[in-house]
């Protein structure tokens, strides 16, 4: 197997690299890369001739325009990273028989309702970000090629920038917050992200008819209050000096923080249909929010 990775310094793209090592040979690309190869989703042409270049047998897109609230009026470029790219992996994965795997999101959907959005419930972004998103799975399912789309939410990864370290960091500094309490979903590590996408790629070697979309987010549910005060717990219980402790942290709506994208208030995703397509069973997103907060604070830990 030959994989191509595309995004390889983000938060799935990094854990992506120690995943997806054992499967083959990996070609793990960002933006700027050594020997002329390109991966940068705003070069078009460019990116072509890489993959034509490598001639991948499986191309993995882990890059993305995740600024929700920018892309309302970047949305140039918010298209051509999230809809008008995926095109052209999606043809040039048809063209060379390779399987396209890519990363879409809950934004999908308009958050209504309080149960969780299945793969076949009908779209209807309430914002650009997830419309280009939507625009993206759109054009790979168009091409024909063999692909696997996994929708996910509330991604966190120990490294990088994201709620959980936003979180930590004012937990440690502050003596109170004000979170909101009315969006609900499923924060989903990145590392599971990564390690259940190299389960899907192993067996799509044993199971040529694989393929699809797929919902993939850590079991049970939470909203961002609930979720800040979990980390306030976390730290406590693992001795870490804070100023926040969990009843410190005062819920509110979202129209107290008013952003330029609307945000879904339900992002809740049903994966029962991954569990059951890799047998598999996704973890309590608890348990993932624990071990990242404890690697975090690894990373931070002054050296002897």
């Amino acid at each position: 197997m030959k994989i191509l990775l595309l995004g390889k310094d983000g938060q799935v793209g990094w854990e992506l690299q120690r995943a997806l090592a054992p499967l083959g040979t990996l070609v793990a690309l960002g933006r700027k890369n050594p020997n002329g190869l390109c991966g940068d989703l705003t070069k078009l042409d460019d990116l072509r001739a890489t993959i034509r270049d490598i001639k991948p047998t499986v191309i993995v897109n882990a890059a993305a325009y995740t600024a929700v609230d920018r892309a309302e009026e970047d949305r140039d470029l918010a298209n051509l990273i999230n809809a008008e790219a995926p095109a052209l992996l999606a043809e040039e994965a048809e063209a060379q028989a390779a399987l396209l795997v890519h990363y879409s999101t809950d934004y999908v959907f308009d958050g209504s309702g309080n149960r969780p959005w299945r793969e076949q419930d009908p779209a209807a972004p309430i914002n650009y970000y997830g419309a280009t998103k939507l625009a993206g799975e759109s054009a790979i399912r168009s091409t024909g090629c063999r692909h696997l789309i996994f929708r996910t939410s509330w991604v966190y990864a120990a490294r990088g920038s994201n709620f959980l370290g936003t979180m930590t960091k004012l937990i440690e500094e502050r003596d109170s917050l004000k979170v909101i309490d009315d969006q609900v979903g499923a924060p989903t590590g990145a590392e599971l992200i990564a390690d259940v996408t190299a389960i899907a790629l192993r067996q799509t070697q044993q199971d040529s008819e694989l393929a699809g979309l797929f919902n993939l987010v850590s079991t049970g549910e939470t909203s961002w209050h609930g979720y800040a005060r979990f980390i306030a717990d976390c730290l406590q219980r693992q001795n870490v000096p804070i100023q926040a402790t969990p009843d410190c942290i005062e819920p509110v709506p979202t129209t107290a923080w008013p952003t330029p994208a609307k945000r879904p208030l339900n992002s809740r995703l049903d994966s029962t249909k991954l569990e059951n397509a890799l047998k598999l069973q996704l973890p309590a997103w608890q348990t993932g929010v624990e071990r990242s907060l404890t690697e975090r604070r690894n990373f931070t830990k002054p050296q002897d």
